[in-house]
């Protein structure tokens, strides 16, 4: 065997060895190259981020199965199933555009998310939380808005219409 094709093996086996097979990071990486970046408020941890970026790609691709995933052993609820479809319906235009998200108080087990759909001047809040059988490293959203008025109703009136208002900090 030549060096060269004795190179390429080499290059090849350390390219395999050092790269990710599993097939939901393989989605999230593609994912993530084709999607505005999310910007980031607040103090989220490596688990809320990645579901509020999995959350708000899954409203711009207008896909409400995928979105319905993220609410982990509660995916194949109707409560869900209804939910996600009414994101879909009621921020995808805004999910396609520039979003900012911004993630209150600590985030060790759950943290609430506010996003702002820049677009279209929208503000959702939802609350993200490590529950069940969850496919973005043991985060779910909590999905239980199946009345499309609930869904897309103004956010609690303490949430600020611009994000870092409150300083990323639940009023007590």
């Amino acid at each position: 065997m030549s060096r060269l094709g004795i190179a390429a093996g080499v290059g090849l086996l350390l390219l395999t060895g050092c790269s990710s097979t599993d097939e939901a990071d393989i989605r999230y990486a593609s994912a993530y190259g084709y999607h505005p970046p999310l910007a980031v408020v607040g103090y989220p941890s490596t688990g809320t981020l990645g579901i509020a970026q999995e959350l708000v790609w899954g409203i711009a691709e207008a896909d409400p199965e995928r979105l319905a995933s993220l609410a982990g052993d509660k995916a194949d609820t109707p409560a869900a199933k209804a939910t996600a479809g009414n994101w879909v319906d009621a921020f995808g235009d805004g999910a396609r555009g520039q979003v900012t998200a911004d993630f209150y108080d600590e985030g060790s087990k759950r943290q609430l998310v506010v996003l702002y759909f820049h677009k279209t001047q929208q503000v959702k809040a939802v609350m993200v939380a490590i529950w069940g059988n969850a496919e973005v490293g043991g985060w779910c959203v909590i999905m239980d808005e199946p009345d499309p008025r609930e869904a897309s109703a103004q956010p609690l009136p303490w949430i600020p219409a611009q994000p870092g208002g409150a300083g990323s900090k639940t009023p007590l």
